[in-house]
């Protein structure tokens, strides 16, 4: 896949300042390799992909023009050389990963690709086919069960004859890690649960989706705040997802009624922890948040590049020191989304939701009682100010006016995502374009009754 062309591209790139020439390893040789003169236009023709400008999150021009001019090298490589090839880069396969490729050239890439090279690619780097933007979610979802599997046998096969005592306590927290996520992968009520990124070093990261992020109608991303690890946190996080998902689709099929036919639109939840969060010692500092809104960039931009033929209502749920990074990603404007909603925030550099990038300033805040971080403006802004624009959503419990259930309240800093509550309500809400219905908001409308008309995306 782009993965293969990537690495080669990033070969090129270096070895012969992107002319086209072509470094192969000893196994590739043989084959037949597309013109230098035809890679070279890939890569240096004006208005290509390897001309677009370097984004905030770290995809530059250079990154652009290697996974482009790796296209006629790639195929020429037979897929029975692939694993070889791959082998001899494995430097750059990495490169590719810290600095990649904007998500619609590698999405372009990929489709390129027949389907042999496309399966050998995947066996041969599943790690960085899983972690690349803009590869179907299928795909990666295929790739990182593969690398989780293996380097799960890895670690237990060096644990077998490792005796430092040191090495030993890192490969069981390793185990324990990998094993958590592979637990959290488990289907729950028939919905398919997908592992869509992993970082499986000491600092992990995951990323795992409930429901099917190719083709549902409404999806929202979750970004967690401090103290929220892959290796502790990740079998919670996805019961997260699962209950947000169901709430959307309990709502959704309650709008759509006899139209629902028993199935509503689909709803994609991403049980999303892409950065290290901070812990006590480094909550006060900048450079974490900014490595998460790199991320989450990429991973928005993602979504986008698959999905631009059917984009979906596309939101971002996002607590305490993680809507500080999500909002430094949103202020760059290289990728919008629907709606955002922001609890228990510290702020950001934005003053206001015209600062950005959210359709119509569809921008949620919610703000819990005794919760010790709202209102602090510790990070530049206060989102629960009336002079941002935000529309306020409700957290303290209510008696809910669709479903005339009794919802609990969340209190202090980390009950906003609790099953039950108002918050979670209300978040299910704007995931699913019906802001309007929020408690608490300006729009809201308590008494709407049991049948309010469905946005276009729901009806779709």
């Amino acid at each position: 896949m782009l993965v293969g062309f990537a690495a080669v591209s990033i070969v090129t790139s270096v070895v012969s300042g992107l002319t086209g020439a072509i470094a192969m390893s000893a196994d590739a040789q043989s084959a037949t390799v597309a013109p230098a003169s035809h890679v070279a236009t890939l890569t240096s023709a004006p208005g290509s992909v390897g001309d677009a400008p370097a984004s905030s999150g770290g995809s530059g021009t250079s990154g652009a023009s290697a996974a482009t001019g790796v296209l006629g090298s790639i195929q020429a490589v037979d897929p029975a050389a692939l694993p070889g090839f791959l082998g001899a880069h494995t430097a750059d396969l990495d490169r590719l990963l810290t600095a990649p490729p904007p998500a619609a050239d590698v999405s372009t890439l990929w489709r390129l690709l027949d389907p042999a090279r496309q399966k050998a690619l995947l066996h041969a780097a599943p790690h960085v086919v899983g972690n690349l933007e803009g590869i179907p979610y299928a795909v990666r979802g295929k790739a990182n069960a593969l690398d989780l599997s293996r380097t799960m046998s890895r670690a237990k096969e060096r644990l077998s004859s490792e005796h430092g005592k040191a090495e030993r306590v890192a490969l069981k927290q390793q185990l324990t890690t990998l094993g958590n996520v592979a637990a959290a992968l488990k289907k729950k009520d028939g919905v398919t649960r997908t592992l869509v990124s992993l970082d499986p070093s000491e600092n992990a990261k995951a990323a795992i989706v409930v429901g099917d992020l190719s083709t549902a109608r409404f999806v929202s991303v979750l970004v967690p705040g401090m103290y929220m690890s892959v290796g502790e946190q990740i079998e919670a996080w996805a019961e997260v997802a699962q209950d947000l998902h169901d709430t959307e689709t309990g709502f959704l099929k309650r709008f759509l009624g006899p139209r629902s036919a028993g199935a509503a639109p689909g709803v994609a939840v991403v049980a999303w922890i892409g950065y290290q969060t901070p812990m006590l010692m480094n909550i006060g500092g900048m450079q974490l948040a900014r490595e998460g809104a790199d991320s989450l960039e990429r991973t928005l931009q993602g979504i986008r590049a698959i999905r631009q033929d059917d984009p979906p209502y596309l939101s971002v749920f996002a607590h305490s020191y993680g809507s500080t990074a999500a909002l430094l990603a949103l202020e760059r404007h290289t990728v919008t989304v629907d709606a955002l909603a922001l609890m228990g925030s510290p702020g950001s550099d934005a003053q206001s939701v015209r600062d950005l990038a959210v359709r119509d300033g569809n921008v949620f805040v919610g703000e819990a009682p005794m919760d010790p971080i709202v209102n602090s403006a510790f990070f530049g802004s206060d989102p629960g100010s009336p002079a941002y624009g935000a529309k306020p959503m409700g957290t303290q419990g209510a008696v809910d006016p669709i479903t005339h259930r009794t919802l609990a309240g969340s209190s202090g800093h980390n009950e906003y995502f609790t099953a039950g509550t108002e918050s979670v309500r209300n978040l299910a809400l704007i995931g699913i374009d019906q802001g309007r219905l929020v408690l608490g908001s300006s729009a809201g409308s308590p008494g709407s009754g049991d049948t309010p008309e469905t946005s276009a995306a729901a009806s779709r």
